[in-house]
């Protein structure tokens, strides 16, 4: 696939950049460049291979998963300028 300048204008459009007419030829070379790599990577052989996410091994550490109220409403009111009963007060807002 090539790019001619005409895609190169509607794509920094879209993009919303500006590309001065001189610019034009450059940005052509280095989009060209890179659908060339891509068209490269399809023609990999990736059979037998299995998709990964990432270059590392990676597991997820589980927890058990246990429904809480988290037993300490008393100490994440503390800081609060109000509040009674363990619930936070503000003033009212809408009359």
């Amino acid at each position: 696939m090539s790019v001619d300048a005409k895609t190169v204008k509607r794509i920094a459009s879209l993009a919303r950049i500006r590309i001065e007419e001189d610019e034009v030829a450059a940005y052509q070379g280095e989009l060209n460049a890179i659908l060339g790599f891509i068209e490269q990577l399809g023609e990999v052989d990736v059979e037998g291979v299995d998709p990964m996410t990432s270059v590392m091994p990676m597991t997820l550490r589980l927890r058990e998963d246990v429904v809480t109220d988290g037993d300490y409403a008393d100490r994440v009111v503390v800081n609060a300028p109000l509040s009674e009963d363990n619930f936070f007060m503000v003033p009212k807002v809408i009359e």
